[in-house]
């Protein structure tokens, strides 16, 4: 069996929703090129990805099934690449201090490859799922990171929010006052007659 580990900094329930996208399968899985089809029921037991391995023009459309899911800690498939054959992957998540550890065990199961001794195939596998596992971490870690920046953002937005300050004590002294000396009273006019009996408005403040 060959074993690969990677601690990533990240919950599992970030790599658990990484592993639940079935459209994502060809981006974390080192030879898968395409995605032909998703099962609607995947992750669950017996659900399948059909995919694409190799490049044009040396392509194989093959299928990965699901045989367990069970989030956050564990996740194991059937992997199909004829005619090198099957291959059982288990995927191990737990927590770690500073996010988490994850796990591949990869072990050929049926065809050609469990011909070949242990000790040339495991090698190759160690080699492959090691960058299986840091493509799977660029994924999660970042998803993480995002989420991390949108709820801050969010959380900034409300805290906004209705933070004009309230007018204070000295402030509804001074509500509606106004500087006497400033503005003058307004005296009001009168009326003075002439012998020929018309009348002149005049301003008291003139006398």
């Amino acid at each position: 069996m060959a074993t690969n580990t990677r601690r990533m900094r990240c919950t599992p329930d970030d790599v658990f929703r990484v592993l639940q996208d079935g459209w994502l399968y060809p981006v974390w899985v080192v030879g898968a090129t395409r995605m032909r089809e998703v099962d609607e029921r995947w992750p669950a037991p017996n659900a399948e990805l059909h995919h694409t391995f190799g490049t044009w023009p040396l392509v194989l459309d093959d299928t990965t099934r699901s045989v367990e899911w069970a989030p956050p800690h564990r996740m194991r498939l059937i992997a199909r690449g004829w005619p090198v054959g099957e291959a059982s992957v288990t995927i191990r998540v737990r927590t770690d201090a500073d996010g988490c550890v994850v796990r591949i065990d990869e072990e050929p199961r049926t065809g050609p490859a469990t011909l070949i001794p242990r000790f040339l195939t495991n090698p190759l596998l160690r080699a492959r799922n090691a960058e299986t596992l840091r493509r799977l971490a660029y994924i999660a870690e970042g998803r993480a990171t995002q989420r991390e920046t949108d709820e801050m953002n969010t959380a900034s937005s409300k805290n906004d929010i209705g933070t004009e300050p309230s007018p204070g004590p000295e402030d509804h002294d001074n509500l509606g006052t106004v500087d006497a000396e400033a503005t003058p009273p307004t005296v009001p006019p009168t009326s003075r007659g002439h012998d020929d009996g018309t009348e002149v408005v005049a301003d008291e403040r003139a006398d």
